[in-house]
């Protein structure tokens, strides 16, 4: 089971037709699915955006996918009703008294499973080349795609017409740049993980070596002005980055900084240090934000930090992408975007099969895993 998508939009439904039902999911959703399972957590007439999972594959087992994807809906407080919608690229299948919609032993699981944990279906629909129907007719018609109406009636949502990978790709690079990065990151490295003590070599580049104090000295306030000013054009900000988010102890500070403030980030950075030195325990506090609980972040914080670490992994050379990758599959999954953060950490593991950090969001990933703040939000 790969996927949890989310969006976290709250609004009211004023849909009373199926076909209205389906016009509202890609802006509550933010995206068109495509060869999903889609359940959108109602609270009375309010829905709590959408919950997206990537459709199973054929010979998975529909009850274990069921009972883990409507775990995930529980999860989002107060909901008390959902309705189930299938997007496939299968065509219904022709049978002797009509048609058969795709994925229907799938959809009767996961609507089961609905109904036993005590919530109201409110629809279970398909949606397929051909058009959509309704899995709780005996006889489903297949009514064309035209009668799904536009959900332009909630404001505030952009194009949502692509799908869920929309968005995902990194920024463009051409090779200059990726070289000038190389090229820094080689000089900060030689700096960095000898730690100069103030007598540099003669020929040494001073922006090289001003950026390695700059890490070495503070480097939370390092990483929090590279969130509030723009990388394009700064070779040795970049490549400082990589060369820390290279780095787990580094990289889980910055990504808690990034989650929460400063501050907090300057308490993750000593606690990481003391860790790699000692082995003791990291505060509890620190390990909630990992695991996507505690008070919710600032969406346009984390927002700032995903396009920064996007930016660096598309600008660096590629045996250094898979941190940055990482991070960013962190990133987008503490946004609610696991689908963009399956995108990335599957490019990390491409070039670094034994990243262990990628691994661990690869099997939460799979797992349907969302952060608790993302369920919660309104």
């Amino acid at each position: 089971m790969r996927g949890g998508h989310t969006h976290g939009m709250t609004t009211i439904i004023h849909a009373t037709e199926p076909a209205e039902l389906l016009g509202i999911v890609p802006a509550l959703a933010g995206f068109t699915p495509r060869c999903s399972v889609v359940l959108l957590p109602f609270r009375g007439t309010r829905t709590h955006g959408a919950l997206r999972v990537d459709l199973p594959a054929p010979d998975a087992d529909p009850d274990a996918f069921a009972d883990a994807a409507v775990h995930a809906l529980l999860q989002v407080s107060g909901v008390d009703a959902a309705a189930l919608v299938v997007y496939t690229d299968d065509r219904p299948l022709p049978v002797p008294d009509g048609v058969l919609l795709p994925h229907l032993v799938l959809a009767e699981a996961v609507g089961d499973v609905i109904l036993e944990a005590g919530l109201h279906l409110v629809d279970a629909l398909c949606v397929t080349p051909d058009g959509w129907g309704d899995y709780r007719e005996d006889d489903p018609t297949i009514r064309p795609l035209e009668s799904i109406p536009v959900g332009d009636g909630i404001p505030g949502v952009g194009d949502v017409s692509g799908d869920q990978l929309a968005g995902a790709e990194l920024p463009g690079s051409d090779l200059a740049d990726r070289e000038r990065v190389g090229r820094a990151l080689a000089e900060l490295e030689e700096l960095l993980d000898r730690r100069p003590s103030m007598s540099p070599a003669r020929d040494t580049n001073p922006i090289a070596l001003i950026t390695a104090m700059e890490v070495l000295d503070d480097l939370p306030g390092f990483v929090e002005e590279l969130i509030e000013r723009p990388a394009d054009d700064d070779p040795y900000g970049c490549a400082a980055l990589l060369w820390c988010l290279a780095r787990p102890a580094l990289r889980d500070a910055v990504l808690v900084q990034w989650a929460t403030d400063r501050e907090f980030g300057c308490r993750a950075l000593e606690a990481q240090m003391e860790f790699s030195r000692q082995r003791g325990d990291i505060p509890r506090a620190i390990g909630e934000v990992f695991l996507g609980r505690g008070a919710p972040p600032d969406p346009d914080r984390l927002g700032c930090a995903l396009e920064l670490v996007r930016l660096v992994a598309a600008r660096a050379p590629r045996q250094a992408k898979p941190g940055a990758l990482t991070a960013a599959a962190w990133l987008a999954w503490a946004l609610g975007r696991s689908s963009h953060a399956g995108v990335y950490v599957d490019e990390a593991l491409r070039i670094d099969p034994g990243h262990s950090m990628a691994s661990l969001i690869s099997t939460m990933l799979s797992a349907a895993v969302l952060p608790e703040w993302v369920l919660r939000r309104r």
